[in-house]
């Protein structure tokens, strides 16, 4: 165990040796033995040994010490005030931080102060505004159950993930027998929790590849593991955490599901489910330790990922949806963003997660955009509106979990009052969903009275040192204020009352927490003090007095305050309860207002950007002068033509960067803006629903996990062939290349012969193959285009047009020294490739006389060597032909290629000489 984890070492077995104190301190990190914990003092978290240690080294603080009776230890502490920043610090490095605060008044304690740890931060669960971004904050759980086995059974990682074929719609291309293989009938379950808005959500599914989909997709900050699930058999990059056994077992997980809904086997499909679930919502519970049940979560939600258009990791980053290597301005989202609230913010994000597979719910979607689109009046009022929104929300789960204060109140009003403006804006809808938003417009007025009358309209943060609820909503505790109000008013004339009455000049009347109200009188002025004053302070140069009365309204104004004070906060709470048993409208609220949102930003964009509505049909992708949404926002862009409705597959090539895979990229960005219910960058579109986007586009290794590029390539190849289905969009971006050029192209070959054949997938694929483009000859439904370049003088100009047919050259010695590659190598790569294509040329005409030769047959046979045999071949001395077999292609580097060839041609030269 990390050494800043747990009990400290050497004091757990001495706790009868420690002070109370640091026992207390021992006991909690007992505890929560995974957690790095941190003990409130005063103003400041504390942390101990080794715990104080890992916080100085990892927050860059200093380490001081504690002394005691029983010794000396390491010790570092953080601000309260200032906490959030340190402990974002933590979170990052990987830490879970449990809380630990005085949950006693120290002025009211007897002997050592009461702690207990109020909350347990961690990646997954964070609650606190100044942690969160505006996108949801998920924390996922996984269970899996083996079909005959109990739930202690561990199932193994599978031995070799690139052949591993679970995908959505795939099987597993191993047999059940194998070592490490997928265990027959086993059901995977993975369920979803945003702790800081309430939103729950599980699914299942027979393959592990649509639950690894689903983490994909919902991208969780943590995730929860259960016994029988392994690490290894899910790709996560995120704090994974391993929680009791005892909230996965199957009764355990249906009686915590009870207490948020009633029949738990009515919302969940399969016992994975439940276990999942149950599991999440006991360790969500967990780590909000004194708060308890999470009242905020009144939705458990069952889906299928079926129902939504399958994108997964490599989808998502190789067509920058969400995130680019380079600029996060350059993507998908940062186009579509223009939300007016963090409701609408978070919603665009599900969107965009998972577009529509059902054509009618696309539609209603795409009727309400275009309404807004013709309405310019409705869009910007509905804008300007909903600016004025509070995330309500998580204001919602602040409420309902008892840690909502005043601000917040008055801000859920905020966001109450302009609902039934809103309603107005929308009062002359048409269209089903701008009408369900106007008639889900719940003003709550109930609540929205309530807070009005009860809290201060700019009330102070705390909600412990009064002035949070307003005069007339409760009379006690106006009588109270009321006195405290006169007491302090008396107060503040005895001063003059009392000069006037002793004729001393310098009285005056003062306070101190200490010491109460007091009458001062200066040394010199002593003698003709009143009898009644009874001496409560000596000081240098004066004497601190109080008389009777003084004392009984010091009494008055403290008691007073005291209890006013105690009246507001018990006011404040029981608002704050009243507030929440309305949790669930408030939620559906939110709902409608993020719909808006996303609604009305979709309209906008399409508006500003000249997007069309896409229509929907099954005979394939026809788009006009389609274009890419967020190339265009940066450079100067060529718009495109696609036509892959008879001909669904497309062989494209054309010279490097003349715009392949831009063009690949922004037909399944289309696809994908349409099926969320978005225009499309397009003069016309029309298109088949897609269940999913596949992609094989770029170039990576995984160098600590043993995968070299051209592995990598082979993997994402695997998933596709084994999950897409005739419904599916395939992009292919010169799949075959690091090895051989012979392997490469027979692979490339291979797989485009199989979508063709067995998948029908409509299938995008560049190649730089050019002897790919003789299967449109070949293969019923496949098509070549290809983008044009022009050489003017030596100088090559990309079109970026796409044209039909196939392209006669590369270009990539033109690329090359566009990216800067020195001439002499440009110049020499020339002369290579002039030399190629004579020696390209001598060989055909070769073959064409050999040729003629086969049809005289001369009756050599058919086992004879020399009849395999190149004369050219026979020539090339051995030491030659062993090096060119011992290169390592998939390893060496174009340049370093082009070194090693010319080397051994001038080798090969000097021997001929």
């Amino acid at each position: 165990m990390d050494a800043a984890l747990g009990p400290p070492e050497g004091l757990a077995a001495n706790r009868e040796d420690l002070t109370p104190m640091m026992s207390q301190y021992v006991e909690l990190c007992a505890a929560y033995d995974d957690a790095l914990l941190l003990f409130q003092m005063g103003d400041f978290y504390e942390a101990f040994c080794g715990a104080a240690e890992t916080i100085s080294r990892e927050l860059e603080i200093t380490l001081t010490q504690r002394e005691d009776s029983t010794g000396t230890y390491p010790m570092a502490g953080i601000p309260i005030d200032n906490a959030a920043t340190y402990v974002e610090t933590l979170l990052d490095a990987g830490y879970r931080i449990a809380i630990a605060e005085q949950v006693e008044d120290a002025d009211e304690a007897t002997g050592v102060v009461d702690r207990a740890v109020t909350r347990v931060v961690t990646p997954g669960t964070v609650v606190e505004d100044e942690l969160l971004a505006p996108a949801n904050n998920y924390v996922a759980c996984l269970a899996a159950d083996v079909a005959g086995e109990t739930h202690d059974t561990t199932i193994e990682p599978a031995v070799d993930e690139a052949t591993d074929a679970e995908t959505d719609g795939g099987t597993s291309a191993k047999s059940s027998t194998e070592p490490g293989a997928e265990p027959s009938g086993t059901t995977y379950a993975v369920a979803f929790v945003d702790v800081s808005t309430g939103e729950f959500r599980a699914t299942s599914a027979d393959s592990r590849g649509v639950i690894q989909d689903e983490l994909d997709r919902l991208a969780p900050a943590e995730i929860v593991l259960a016994p029988e699930v392994s690490r290894e058999n899910f790709d996560v990059d995120c704090m994974v955490t391993p929680h009791d056994a005892a909230a996965f077992e199957p009764e355990a997980a249906r009686e915590r599901i009870a207490s948020y809904a009633p029949r738990p086997d009515a919302v969940f499909e399969c016992e994975a489910e439940i276990r999942a679930a149950g599991a999440l919502l006991a360790y969500a519970e967990h780590t909000q330790a004194t708060d308890g049940e999470l009242g905020h979560v009144t939705r458990l939600t069952r889906y299928d990922p079926r129902d939504r258009m399958g994108l997964g990791a490599t989808a998502l980053r190789s067509l920058d949806v969400f995130e680019n290597p380079s600029d996060d301005e350059h993507t998908l989202v940062a186009v579509l963003d223009e939300t007016s609230c963090a409701l609408g913010r978070r919603e665009l994000d599900r969107w965009l997660r998972r577009p529509l597979l059902d054509r009618a719910a696309i539609e209603a979607r795409l009727d309400a955009v275009e309404e807004l689109t013709r309405d310019s009046l409705v869009r910007e009022e509905a804008r300007e509106l909903l600016r004025e929104v509070y995330d309500v929300e998580r204001l919602a789960a602040r409420v309902s979990r008892g840690r909502a204060n005043a601000r917040d109140l008055r801000a859920l009003k905020a966001t109450l009052d302009v609902v039934p403006r809103l309603r107005e804006t929308l009062a002359d809808a048409e269209s089903d969903l701008l009408v369900e938003c106007r008639e889900g417009f719940d003003a709550l007025d109930d609540v929205r009275g309530l807070i009005g009358r009860a809290i201060q309209a700019e009330p102070p943060a705390e909600i412990t040192e009064g002035g949070v609820i307003a005069p007339g909503f409760d009379d006690d505790l106006d009588d109270l204020r009321t006195t405290a109000r006169e007491g302090r008013e008396w107060v503040a004339s005895l001063e003059d009352r009392e000069r006037e009455r002793t004729g001393i000049d310098s009285l005056s009347v003062g306070h101190t927490e200490v010491h109460g109200y007091y009458i001062e009188v200066t040394n010199p002025n002593l003698d003709r003090v009143p009898e009644e004053y009874t001496r409560r302070q000596t000081l240098k140069n004066s004497e601190r007095f109080y008389t009777p009365e003084l004392e009984r309204r010091e009494d008055e104004i403290l008691g007073a305050a005291e209890r006013a004070d105690a009246r507001e906060h018990q006011l404040f709470t029981d608002i704050r309860s009243e507030i929440a048993a309305e949790t669930g409208r408030i939620q559906r609220l939110a709902d409608h207002l993020a719909s808006l949102d996303v609604l009305r930003t979709l309209a906008g964009v399409a508006v500003e950007n000249d997007y069309a509505r896409p229509a929907f049909g099954k005979d394939g992708i026809e788009i006009r002068e389609g274009r890419h949404p967020v190339v265009e926002r940066h450079a100067e862009f060529v718009p495109n033509d696609a036509d892959l409705c008879g001909e669904r597959f497309a062989i494209i090539t054309g010279p490097n960067m003349a715009g392949k895979s831009t063009y690949m990229r922004q037909i399944a960005l289309i696809a994908i803006l349409a099926q969320m219910g978005s225009f499309v960058p397009a003069q016309e579109a029309r298109l088949p629903i897609v269940d999913r986007v596949f992609t094989r586009v770029g170039a990576s290794d995984d160098i600590a996990g043993g995968q070299s590029t051209f592995m990598r390539e082979m993997a994402e190849l695997t998933d596709i062939l084994h999950g897409a289905t005739e419904s599916s969009l395939v992009l292919l971006d010169e799949v075959g290349r690091g090895t051989s050029t012979t392997d490469g192209e027979a692979i490339a070959r291979a797989v485009t012969e199989f979508i063709h054949d067995e998948i029908g997938a409509t299938t995008l694929f560049a190649t730089h193959y050019h002897g790919l483009t003789d299967l449109a000859e070949k293969l019923d439904g496949v098509q070549t285009l290809q983008f044009a370049a022009d050489r003017t003088d030596g100088e090559v100009t990309f079109l970026h047009t796409v044209a039909d047919g196939a392209a006669s050259a590369s270009y990539g010695v033109d690329v090359a020294r566009l990216a800067g590659v020195p001439e002499p190598v440009v110049e020499r790569s020339r002369e290579l490739v002039a030399v190629g294509a004579a020696e390209h040329a001598h060989g055909d005409r070769n073959r064409d006389d050999d040729s003629s030769e086969a049809d005289d047959d001369s009756g050599r046979p058919d086992d004879d060597p020399a009849a395999e045999t190149d004369p050219d071949e026979a020539a090339i001395p051995d030491e030659i032909v062993a090096e060119l077999r011992s290169l390592r292609i998939a390893e060496t580097t174009p340049v370093e290629a082009l070194v090693r060839l010319d080397g051994l041609k001038r080798r090969l030269d000097d021997e001929n000489h």
